[in-house]
């Protein structure tokens, strides 16, 4: 999506520059949230692709970029060819963690093919055992279950979400998801997995016809880092997207850490909102614009029949200031600094208020219980 998303920035700037897209994948580019979300729900496959082509990009497809010669200017692939440029853009994304003892059967589903696999497998008499608890291991927990499938969750934390949602909404949402009919079990960790049988920490023998892993990515800066580029926690980059003090090597999207001006920080996100926006940027500054990137990046999860919007930092370490309603319905939560300014705002079950929750973050000034319904509902 970031590839895209920088074609689309270049474009805007340059109508005549060649573009080549390197991309690991047999595919062009494509959406990957419906791959958790509406392609489960009945959404059309063919309604993904991103047009890449049409902007006039060469796709050069299942190839990986494996070495690069910076001042050469030049990239060689894992077949051999060479390509060289004026502009180079990592869009790299990253590698799904994996387990460390597990066989090849797991899916660490993050890909088309991997979405391909799961849906061809779902349904009445599949069972499903799902590694993770966060946001991906949610989401197609949710998926498989409304496939009719038998799924169980294993996950080291208290509660779905844990990490992310303050302790009583975690709470709330792992009971809702035992009320669907999804197994539970928090607290452990996953010692193996072979054949269909995964061992928990605790010992505990779990059969299924699959495991799939949704236990987040690493960032993918091996090429980066072979050719000298700032890394830490994803290739650094500045407000431009330039790495490494560079003018003509750029990164974006998931791997890229980047300056988020309104918090202050250098942070990475990995969310599609992101990938597209700053993608764009990017490709963008590639071509000459010369603008910073300010964007503050939000995201969404539909969790069965409840879904949420969210922007700026989601911490469950930050202290948190709420506004309940009944948790079925609206909620807000807002994620305070220690002088109680919102560094992040969650919107529960309550949906197109994302540019008010970015004017506050950007604000800046300390919330109070009084003025969060007049702010943001």
């Amino acid at each position: 999506m970031t590839a895209d998303a920088a074609a689309k920035g270049i474009r805007e700037h340059d109508t005549d520059g060649t573009i080549t897209l390197v991309g690991a994948e047999e595919h062009p580019p494509y959406a990957r949230p419906p791959l958790t979300k509406k392609l489960w729900a009945g959404g059309d496959e063919a309604k993904i692709w991103r047009g890449t082509a049409e902007r006039d990009v060469e796709l050069v497809l299942g190839r990986r970029i494996v070495e690069l010669d910076l001042d050469g200017h030049r990239a060689v692939d894992d077949q051999g060819d060479e390509y060289t440029y004026e502009k180079l853009l990592l869009a790299t994304g990253g590698h799904p963690r994996e387990l460390e003892d597990a066989d090849d059967d797991v899916v660490y589903f993050r890909t088309l093919d991997d979405y391909r696999t799961l849906r061809a497998r779902a349904g009445a008499g599949t069972s499903f055992v799902v590694v993770g608890g966060g946001f991906i291991g949610s989401e197609i927990a949710a998926a498989l279950k409304g496939a009719g499938s038998s799924v169980t969750m294993v996950f080291p934390d208290d509660a779905i979400g844990s990490r992310l949602f303050p302790a009583h909404l975690a709470k709330f949402v792992t009971e809702y998801y035992r009320e669907q009919g999804v197994e539970v079990l928090t607290g452990e960790t996953v010692a193996s997995v072979r054949d269909g049988r995964l061992t928990t920490g605790s010992g505990r023998v779990l059969e299924a016809d699959v495991v799939v892993a949704g236990l987040g990515i690493v960032p993918a800066v091996e090429l980066a880092e072979a050719a000298g580029l700032p890394v830490d926690n994803g290739i650094v980059v500045d407000e431009l997207g330039r790495a490494g003090d560079r003018d003509d090597v750029f990164a974006a999207g998931d791997v890229a850490n980047f300056p988020i001006l309104a918090l202050g920080k250098n942070t990475r996100v990995e969310h599609e909102d992101h990938a597209n926006s700053h993608g764009k940027a990017v490709g963008a500054n590639m071509a000459g614009a010369g603008r910073p990137y300010d964007h503050l990046p939000f995201f969404y999860s539909d969790l069965f029949d409840l879904g949420y919007e969210a922007v700026g930092e989601l911490d469950a370490r930050l202290e948190t200031l709420a506004e309940l309603g009944d948790i079925h319905e609206q909620s807000v939560v807002y994620y305070l600094d220690g002088e109680r300014r919102p560094r992040g705002v969650l919107l529960w079950n309550l949906f197109g208020r994302v540019d008010e929750a970015r004017a506050l973050i950007r604000a800046g000034e300390p919330v109070a219980p009084g003025a969060l319904g007049e702010r943001v509902r």
